[in-house]
């Protein structure tokens, strides 16, 4: 899979957990408000705590959010070429290493700050992302298995492809297999059982397993008539030959 393919696919995965977060958050908030209102006065004793709980982690969550979009926005700030000044009220950086370090320190300022809510887990992955794209990869690892320990299971399943694809350039196959097996076992709506296979059967493409690349590479034809993974495993079989 080419690299921009690969990137799309997390990028959209990414999308697809934040926005799902948000509209979770937001029924529950529609289909229990008129519960809450017409408790017992005893009852309502009760759901004030637990209600008082919620709203705090949602006022959390809320304020987190605000810290996490600026954290994305510092990633999308432009580069500068070095020993060029930066112009008044236009940020920018003179490396993609420097941004990727101011961008590490905002997420995990959300972690730390907001420890318990949807948004820290989603800086949480993004604190491997970073320190992945800075060669860090013990520090990603450790993110990832956080991430994929701990949230809810579709931003648990990109963290997991995330951890399967670092393993893999560490040459850790065994591990990073196991990991896209369980992916294609357990799909989730982030990470389909296509994405996991393909991402699967480049793994033993680039490590000299060029006969079980094609036997997943097939299988994927099989299963998935239509025409986008289909066409992508006919391609990934040609350049086996």
């Amino acid at each position: 899979m080419r690299a921009e393919t690969r990137h799309q696919l997390k990028q959209d995965a990414f999308t697809r957990v934040t926005i799902g977060a948000a509209e979770k958050t937001a029924h529950w908030s529609v289909e229990h408000r008129n519960t809450l209102i017409i408790a017992g006065l005893v009852v309502a004793i009760i759901a004030a705590a637990a209600m008082g709980s919620w709203y705090y982690i949602s006022t959390q969550d809320e304020k987190a959010s605000f810290d996490f979009a600026k954290a994305i926005r510092t990633l999308e700030l432009p580069l500068r070429p070095a020993g060029t000044p930066e112009q008044p009220g236009v940020p920018s950086f003179t490396s993609a290493k420097e941004r990727s370090e101011a961008a590490r320190k905002e997420f995990q300022a959300i972690v730390d700050k907001y420890p318990h809510t949807r948004t820290a887990d989603m800086a949480h992955y993004f604190l491997g992302v970073t320190a992945a794209s800075e060669g860090d990869n013990a520090s990603a690892e450790k993110n990832f298995k956080e991430v994929a320990a701990k949230a809810n299971k579709e931003l648990a399943s990109v963290a997991k492809l995330a951890l399967a694809e670092l393993e893999g350039n560490s040459g850790r196959v065994p591990d990073a297999g196991a990991l896209y097996q369980e992916l294609i076992s357990s799909p989730t709506t982030s990470v389909g059982k296509v994405t996991a296979q393909l991402e699967l059967a480049d793994l033993y493409k680039n490590n000299n397993q060029p006969l079980d690349a094609k036997r997943l590479y097939e299988q994927i034809k099989k299963e998935n008539p239509g025409p986008e993974a289909s066409q992508i495993a006919t391609q990934k079989l040609a350049e086996l030959k």
